[in-house]
């Protein structure tokens, strides 16, 4: 499958927080770049589902960002840590608020 992504990614390990509702459920990145991030979770949502993510920076500083997921992986809760790529891939839509911060990750 050829790659379509632009932007570099860097590999990048912060906890978050994701819901559709609200970010509620627990996750962590993987790697990020400013076009998206992949999200490390046992809690899924289904492609083409716009989530609202809580991502925990250094110190007190929230990034809050709407995106879409672009594709899915489910493991057994189990296996998570032992399967590379078990979490969604998202693509951001919106950085809501801490845009700099979160631009300042891959640099």
């Amino acid at each position: 499958m050829p790659q379509n992504r632009v932007a570099k990614r860097c590999l990048k390990r912060y906890t978050l927080k994701h819901g559709v509702e609200g970010p509620s459920m627990v996750g962590f990145t993987e790697d990020v770049s400013r076009e998206g991030l992949f999200i490390k979770t046992i809690h899924l949502h289904p492609p083409n589902t716009r989530i609202n993510i809580e991502l925990s920076v250094s110190g007190d500083n929230i990034v809050k960002i709407e995106g879409t997921v672009m594709w899915a992986k489910k493991v057994p809760p189990s296996m998570i840590n032992y399967i590379k790529k078990s979490g969604m891939g998202i693509k951001i839509t919106r950085i809501i608020s801490g845009e700099e911060i979160y631009n300042g990750l891959c640099e």
